[in-house]
């Protein structure tokens, strides 16, 4: 059955949803849904606090849609011209729509769908910038011989660019019989770049493997 709310910038349409929202943290549950969005949009501002019930769930929705949508806002204000309308309407013909009703439950339009995708997209946007990090590695790469040219083999190295690698300091370290390798640190967005991925896919496979005869991970530190 549908849960229909009229009049919400009256006190008479909030106290029902005052009444409503007794023992209850959201419209529809206990998680914020679409029909909170709904709700939340055609209350025009923050009810006074004899409304306890819809000041707390006004700032839960308040709450939850700044951190999903955490640009400055300027502040703006929608007004109602039915707010002004204080002379009863005609009554409405039988069967017919009333524009200040609230229908839930009814049939879920395009808009609807849209709203409620973007704010799944928005959340989990939101989701993965927190769960994002970071990883500081050092890295051996080792030369086929001591003539490998050891300038051409960092400048190979280097030349792997991808989004989320970021190469830093290097130094040659001699390794014994004449031959050096080089020692070479890198950060890298951990969602974006595999380490593993980055040996075996670009750094000794041709054409760098001309100068590259193998890599190990020597240190692997989160950020």
């Amino acid at each position: 059955m549908a849960i229909t709310f009229s009049d919400l910038y009256t006190d008479a349409g909030l106290k029902a949803l005052d009444e409503f929202l007794a023992g209850k943290s959201y419209i529809s549950g206990d998680k914020l849904t679409l029909d909170d969005i709904k709700v939340y949009a055609a209350v025009l501002e923050k009810p006074a606090g004899s409304f306890a019930n819809v000041s707390k769930w006004y700032n839960a929705v308040s709450s939850q849609l700044a951190s999903t949508f955490p640009g400055k806002a300027a502040g703006v204000r929608v007004s109602s011209g039915k707010a002004e309308a204080l002379a009863p309407a005609p009554a409405a013909a039988a069967g017919g729509d009333d524009d200040d009703d609230l229908d839930l439950f009814g049939d879920e339009t395009e808009e609807d769908k849209k709203a409620e995708a973007e704010l799944a997209a928005a959340k989990k946007a939101s989701t993965k910038k927190k769960e994002s990090g970071k990883s500081s590695v050092l890295l051996d790469v080792k030369p086929w011989d001591d003539e490998t040219d050891m300038k051409k083999l960092e400048e190979a190295v280097r030349s792997v660019k991808m989004e989320g690698l970021f190469w830093g300091a290097s130094k040659l370290v001699s390794v014994g019989y004449g031959i050096k390798k080089l020692q070479i640190m890198l950060t890298i967005v951990d969602d974006l770049v595999s380490v593993d991925d980055l040996i075996e896919e670009q750094l000794t496979v041709e054409p760098r493997n001309e100068y590259i005869q193998s890599c190990d991970i020597v240190a692997f530190n989160k950020i």
